[in-house]
């Protein structure tokens, strides 16, 4: 089993910053593409930043810009730098990943860590 786990999340008034963590752990072989995605409720959950496992990164035109994303391979973590927060970032955000673990190939994803931005 492959387990994703976020940290990082929490209130911040609008301007500020606030970086994400999600470390993958379990049965790993080689792990992809990783991702942050948000979900406000009542709407599809959305791509914010995309990173391939050779750095390769896509991001979300509302966040381009203000977010960066980076991984390090070595510790099968991914991170979401957020600067210059605006109240319309606020959501729930997930990590995500395609993982080679024993029983092949599958998309994984976290918990969800809530990134508020209010005054």
């Amino acid at each position: 089993q492959v387990q994703l786990v976020e940290s990082g999340g929490g209130l911040v008034q609008p301007g500020g910053s606030l970086r994400l963590s999600c470390a993958a752990s379990g049965s790993i072989y080689r792990i992809n593409d990783m991702g942050w995605y948000r979900q406000i409720p009542g709407k599809q959950r959305e791509l914010v930043a995309a990173i391939t496992s050779i750095g390769s990164t896509n991001y979300a035109d509302s966040v381009k810009g203000r977010f960066t994303i980076s991984r390090d391979n070595a510790k099968n973590t991914v991170y979401l730098q957020m600067n210059s927060l605006k109240p319309e970032d606020t959501a729930v955000y997930y990590c995500g990943a395609h993982v080679l673990g024993a029983s092949g190939y599958a998309n994984y994803w976290g918990q969800g860590t809530q990134v508020t931005v209010s005054s």
